[in-house]
């Protein structure tokens, strides 16, 4: 299907040569409604504040308009950044940053990726030998400016990417930081792409943008009815064997399981595992390197199975999901969207499963409130519940004393045997010291 295209041609909007040739090539003809609506202002000089989910094609439209932005700068090729993109998490970061390498092969241009979790000297030098895009995480690019490492002089476009993201994670100081060491919004092109145009999230725009457009892509629109949803009212108990009879039945190719705890999510991992389903774990304090083997392991078929937090899950860009689980509802209406969003992607079918169990049920009015429309119902006795095999425990690992994780210190240290009186008698007042 391809209803989540529209008729407007990236050839026929005014896109660089060496832009409109790699678009060529990568097999991207139609614009997506966010896309088309977005990139006409964009490449007029227009800023721009998006409504758009992930999965809508809002990462080509800003990659595009900044690619144009430098294209036409016909001055030298500087060694300081001249655009900046931002996103919340070191995953949306480095798949922004390869979205970027595709629009690239042409126009040559210079692209340095930063976050957090590992290769801190490799980023800052690569940084440090020049780059004409900067994209990444607030806290390491802060960090590498406290130190010099690049200047925000020449910056031509900036984008902030997941805005509501930013505030829900802290980021927002950091954010004002680079806001207010830019040049001024007359001087550069200005993009904030967010799930929703909350009134903080708008109030930002207003404040470091040049009288932004505001653009909306509804949730509804955003889900359409490309997504099956059905929700089931299970009590606490019967969670996991109505999942894992789902899971029977329908045999799903690839899904994610979201959960709204670590401990939940480790309970539902481990009943997978126990019950014959491969499954991948990812929370919020997994290694950065061993969430991104994870995560190619599961985009490879390896792991049918992805069980996640929303923190750890969120700008993930997976291709492919059939189903998603929300084992919890959210509790924050915003990330049913977010969460539901992971499936029918570029254009695809998804199935959506919602349990409005005894501790989460009353989440459920504000979500269909916010989605603008019921969640039609299943009933959990139509599926064939069974006893499930017991969880496996998912790995620990502690991290060594001092450096060294022998037999020895592992061992627990004997009590300190008292001295008796005569020996207490046969010390020196120095050694009583």
């Amino acid at each position: 299907m391809t209803t989540h295209l529209t008729g407007q041609r990236f050839s026929e909007l005014p896109l660089h040569s060496d832009l409109q040739q790699d678009l060529a090539h990568a097999g991207f003809e139609f614009c997506t409604p966010i896309q088309a609506q977005t990139l006409p202002l964009l490449l007029a000089g227009r800023d721009v504040a998006g409504q758009a989910q992930t999965g809508t094609g809002k990462t080509i439209a800003f990659l595009l308009a900044t690619f144009q932005r430098l294209l036409e700068d016909s001055a030298e090729p500087q060694k300081q950044p001249r655009a900046l993109i931002l996103a919340p998490t070191r995953e949306l970061a480095i798949q922004i940053a390869k979205d970027a390498e595709i629009l690239n092969s042409s126009a040559g241009l210079r692209i340095a990726l930063a976050h957090g979790g590992k290769d801190y000297q490799r980023q800052r030098d690569q940084i440090t030998q020049g780059c004409d895009i900067l994209i990444g995480t607030p806290g390491r690019l802060l960090d590498y400016h406290r130190q010099h490492v690049f200047s925000l002089k020449q910056i031509q476009a900036i984008v902030l990417d997941e805005a509501d993201r930013m505030f829900d994670l802290g980021f927002i100081k950091d954010i004002r930081y680079f806001l207010r060491r830019i040049p001024n919004p007359s001087q550069r092109l200005g993009m904030l792409f967010s799930a929703t145009l909350s009134y903080r999230v708008t109030e930002l725009a207003y404040e470091h943008m040049n009288n932004p457009e505001k653009i909306r892509v509804e949730p509804e629109k955003m889900l359409g009815d490309r997504i099956e949803e059905w929700v089931y009212y299970p009590a606490n108990e019967e969670k996991i064997p109505l999942l894992l009879a789902l899971t029977k039945r329908i045999q799903p190719l690839r899904s994610i399981v979201f959960v709204n705890t670590k401990h939940i999510a480790e309970k539902v991992w481990g009943y997978l595992e126990g019950n014959g389903y491969k499954a991948a774990l990812l929370s919020g304090d997994v290694p950065q390197k061993k969430r991104e083997r994870l995560l190619q392991h599961f985009q490879d078929g390896d792991f049918p199975f992805l069980v996640a937090t929303d923190v750890a899950a969120r700008g993930l860009h997976i291709p492919e999901v059939s189903h998603v689980f929300n084992y919890d509802l959210p509790q924050d209406p915003e990330d049913y969207v977010h969460r539901t969003g992971r499936t029918a992607r570029a254009g695809a079918s998804g199935v959506a499963i919602s349990f409005a169990c005894e501790e989460y049920v009353f989440s459920l009015p504000d979500i269909e409130s916010y989605i603008k429309h019921k969640l039609p119902v299943a009933a959990s006795s139509d599926e064939q519940l069974e006893t499930p095999l017991p969880a496996v425990k998912p790995e620990k690992h502690r991290p060594p004393r001092n450096g060294r994780d022998t037999q020895a210190n592992s061992k627990k240290r004997r009590p300190r045997r008292s001295r008796t009186s005569e020996e207490k008698a046969n010390l020196t007042d120095a050694d009583q010291q």
